[in-house]
């Protein structure tokens, strides 16, 4: 079976998922990898992996969703924000809603991913700010957690669910 592996990855993090796909698959069998494409439509089998945007995946990823037809797709993502099992899948479910109603989901994975700098920074900006929000601790707790993912553990979980 061939696949394809496709992502969109903002903060490397997506691309790291993407990778250790290629890297637990056979070779030979890669017809595509990279961004966005119509050449991955030829595979038999569409890797497809997002960056969290919203809740969701950006518009570019979401515009090639949209063009799929036909194909087994497995979903994979990364998002800064959260790290909760129930988060993860109302993402996975708004991120396969733009899939075409012939496509057969695979298989799905996602974790969490550190976020640049400049996030915490706006969280810390924020906190000094009369009447900030009440979760605004919580929220740079979230960004320190995230700042080991994807790691090993998170790899390792990913090549198992291909593998699967």
């Amino acid at each position: 079976m061939t696949y394809a592996i496709v992502y969109s990855s903002r903060t490397g993090n997506t691309e790291l998922l993407a990778r250790t796909i290629q890297k637990a698959l056979p070779a030979e069998d890669c017809v595509y990898f990279g961004g966005p494409d119509a050449a991955a439509l030829a595979a038999d089998r569409l890797y497809v992996g997002f960056w969290t945007d919203k809740g969701s995946c950006d518009e570019a990823l979401a515009a090639f969703l949209s063009g799929v037809e036909g194909k087994e797709v497995f979903l994979f993502g990364t998002a800064g924000f959260g790290s909760q099992p129930a988060y993860f899948q109302a993402v996975l479910k708004r991120v396969q809603a733009n899939l075409g109603p012939d496509c057969t989901l695979a298989g799905s994975y996602m974790c969490q991913g550190k976020m640049p700098q400049a996030v915490r920074q706006r969280y810390e900006a924020m906190l000094a700010a009369p009447g900030h929000a009440p979760n605004l601790e919580a929220m740079i707790e979230n960004f320190d957690r995230a700042l080991s993912h994807p790691d090993a553990e998170d790899l390792a979980r990913l090549t198992e669910a291909v593998r699967a």
